[in-house]
């Protein structure tokens, strides 16, 4: 590791866990750094999840305990930069073995500037947030015994008033950008609200031109350039936290142009059409979790990384039906609309890292352009 100096995470009501500094952390000008604590149980895909922007504002531990053995590969990337606040986990691999290694995950972390923490009690600090849920935590600059009279007062206040703030607004892109597929039948608006790459590799595999929209952008905008469809991504933070959105959804949504919702673009797609969203107690991260098809009673497994659901309930019996539910806690996982021709999915069918058990809703998203006319390319 780049330095043996030890650190510490602290935790909302005091609790102090140390550790070996790793990235970031291990720099001498190194500040307090804050964000939500949350757990994944992902076994790999350790660079998807560092580069997975739907982690802005949040310290992660992974649940696994050696991370990084394959070393650094940025072909790898789900995004150019990392967006998390910190990360953890009881081991960091020195010496990663993989013929695509460009480095070792210590260096890409300082590169970034995302302060870490290896030797750790990962098992003690899951079964905390198990028990208490998604709980802030803050990487201390100096040692608890090292703070003058105040200072711990002080970041404990903090703790009590963190909330990730701007998530959407930090991560999506700044300008429209196009990704060209080779054989192209369909043009698909994507809108990014801090998007993975894999959604946009797998619409490109489907045969469609995809044109990237920042978050902000308005409908209207997004229906000049004239799409056979609209693809929601994912992203991080409350969608309650984005009703302009929401509200620019709505409006997209009278054109009856089809729309494919992943995660944060499921929720949101959900509020636009009158539904109600609630934050989980610890979320859904990791690749292994089981989601029902309760149409057909087919059980799928899926990658996901979600802190908030839609409340399935809350949606409107005319309005739309849910499909799909998470088989350990019931929630919604899925919906179809009835009144305009879109469905939604909590998890991630591109599957970045992850079963690919759910690729076919994107061959499903097709289907329905095709079903509402078939391709409209504008030249």
């Amino acid at each position: 590791m780049a330095d043996d100096m030890g650190g510490c995470l602290m935790l909302a009501d005091g609790k102090v866990f140390s550790g070996v500094r790793c990235g970031a952390y291990a720099g001498a000008d190194f500040a307090d750094a804050y964000g939500e604590l949350v757990f994944t149980t992902q076994m790999t895909g350790f660079l998807e999840t560092l580069t997975d922007p739907s982690y802005y504002g949040q310290i992660v531990i992974q649940t696994f305990p050696l991370v990084g053995n394959y070393g650094v590969i940025r072909e790898d990337f789900e995004h150019s930069s990392i967006s998390l606040s910190g990360y953890i986990a009881r081991e960091f691999c020195a010496e990663p073995s993989n013929f695509r290694s460009g480095g070792t995950i210590d260096g890409l972390l300082t590169e970034q500037g995302i302060p870490a923490l290896s030797g750790v009690n990962t098992r003690e600090l899951t079964r905390i947030i198990r028990n208490y849920g998604a709980l802030p935590a803050v990487f201390l600059s100096k040692n608890p015994e090292e703070l003058r009279d105040g200072e711990l007062d002080e970041i404990k206040e903090k703790l009590r008033d963190y909330k990730v703030k701007d998530a959407v607004r930090n991560v999506t892109s700044k300008e429209i950008i196009y990704h060209n597929a080779k054989n192209p039948k369909y043009k698909i608006a994507f809108w990014d609200f801090g998007a993975k790459r894999g959604i946009i590799r797998a619409l490109n595999n489907a045969g469609a031109d995809v044109i990237s929209f920042p978050a902000y952008t308005t409908a209207s905008e997004i229906l000049s350039h004239n799409p056979d469809g609209l693809m929601l991504s994912n992203g991080p933070g409350d969608p309650k936290d984005l009703p302009e959105i929401s509200a620019e959804i709505g409006k997209f949504a009278q054109s009856k142009i089809p729309i494919f919702g992943i995660c944060l673009g499921h929720q949101l797609l959900a509020i636009s059409q009158g539904a109600k969203t609630e934050k989980l107690k610890y979320g859904h991260r990791g690749g292994n979790h089981p989601v029902l098809d309760i149409r057909t009673q087919r059980l799928y497994i899926t990658s996901q990384n979600h802190g908030y659901a839609v409340s399935g309930g809350t949606l409107s019996p005319s309005v739309a039906s849910v499909t799909m539910i998470n088989d350990h806690d019931k929630t919604c996982e899925g919906i179809e609309y009835k009144k305009i021709p879109a469905f939604s999915a909590q998890f991630h069918p591109e599957a970045c890292s992850g079963p690919e058990d759910t690729a076919f809703l994107f061959r499903e998203f097709i289907e329905n352009i095709e079903r509402q006319g078939g391709a409209n390319r504008a030249s």
